[in-house]
This record gives structure tokens, sequence and C-alpha cells, in this order.
């Protein structure tokens, strides 16, 4: 006879009984550190205006129409539409957006740690 958990019985506690908590690793940190200054916001919203300026947005949003139309505009979800295009938009980002952010991160990282 196989033995049955209970539903209402609380998880077995670790040998040395400690809970174990999850140390933040480096990009959570980062992200953290970014998030609370409201850098995170100001880098989002440079990219922004960078991809609008180079075409992208338009570029992307060329893309979406004409997979609609082909796949016929009753046929497509919006997880359809974003699985299609997520690959194409990501590696059309021009570099010099990467590098420019890039740039921004480590100046951030820099003036953070002093």
């Amino acid at each position: 006879m196989s033995r049955r958990h209970s539903v209402n019985r609380p998880p077995t506690p670790d040998r040395d009984g400690a809970e174990r908590v999850k140390e933040p690793t480096l990009i959570d940190i980062v992200n953290i550190k970014l998030t609370e200054s409201g850098e995170k916001e100001r880098l989002m919203e440079l990219v922004r205006e960078r991809l609008v300026e180079c075409g992208w947005k338009d570029e992307m949003r060329s893309l979406c129409r004409a997979f609609v139309k082909n796949s016929g505009r009753d046929n497509v979800t919006v997880d359809d539409l974003v699985r299609a295009i997520t690959p194409k938009g990501r590696a059309s980002i021009p570099d010099s957006v990467k590098a420019e952010l890039l740039q921004k991160i480590r100046t951030f990282l820099v003036s953070v740690a002093h």
C-alpha cells in the first residue's frame, strides 16, 4: 500500500532544522539597485526613444501587420504574434542601442559601487 501525503500536513523541515534562504544573485542585486534608484525606468525610456528614432518600432509594426494579414485576422492570437515577431525583434535591435544601454548600465554600476 502506498503512503499518501496529507494535504494539511506542513512540509517536512530540512535535516538541520533551518529553512534555506535563497541568496540573491548578482543579477538580482543589480536589478534591485536599478529599480530602487529609478534608473531602470530612465533606461527603459531611453531605449524606447532610441528604438523609435532608428525606425525599429515602425519596422516591428509592419512585421506584425504582415503576419496578421498573412495568417488571417481571425486566426491570430497575441501569443502567436509574440512567438513569431519576438525573435526578429530582438535580432534587429541596432548594435548602437545595445552599446549605449550597456555603457549606461556600466556607468550606473560604477557610481553605485563607490
